[in-house]
């Protein structure tokens, strides 16, 4: 009997994001028309929402594929994510005319602006946050399917 090791390490890896996107969504709309923030984040949460649950899954599949051959801990296959996801987001966000590049930090939507130590220590922070929920929430996701 074929047990589909690969869908369920999908299915596995899209499940967190895709409890967690519209629960980011539902707060930034609130941030956006209770109190009235000018950026209208939620144009910018529709691509995430899009593509982050299926890279997840992807990104499991592609963990369940080589951690035989590699050894490659789960945790830290999770802290790579966000170094490949940060600056493709980034490009799209540029190319699109969401963000922009400036000598001292990003400018979001044109009125917010972050400077270039804040993102790095928000990378920092993301990666060991996917490090963390690699390791302990779809990690355990992957125990309980039985493919871990």
């Amino acid at each position: 009997m074929n047990t589909h090791p690969y869908l369920r390490a999908y299915l596995a890896g899209a499940f967190l994001p895709t409890l967690v996107m519209p629960l980011m969504l539902t707060a930034f709309i609130v941030l956006r028309i209770v109190l009235e923030w000018p950026v209208p984040i939620e144009q910018a949460m529709i691509f995430p929402m899009a593509i982050v649950p299926s890279l997840f899954g992807l990104w499991n599949m592609l963990w369940l594929a080589s951690h035989v051959r590699t050894g490659f801990p789960i945790g830290l296959q999770g802290a790579v994510l966000p170094v490949l996801m940060a600056p493709a987001g980034g490009l799209v966000a540029c190319t699109l005319g969401v963000l922009r590049l400036e000598p001292h930090g990003l400018v979001w939507f044109q009125a917010v602006h972050f400077s270039y130590t804040l993102i790095a220590v928000g990378w920092l922070a993301a990666i060991a946050g996917y490090y963390l929920v690699w390791k302990y929430l779809v990690g355990f996701l992957n125990r309980a399917l039985g493919i871990a």
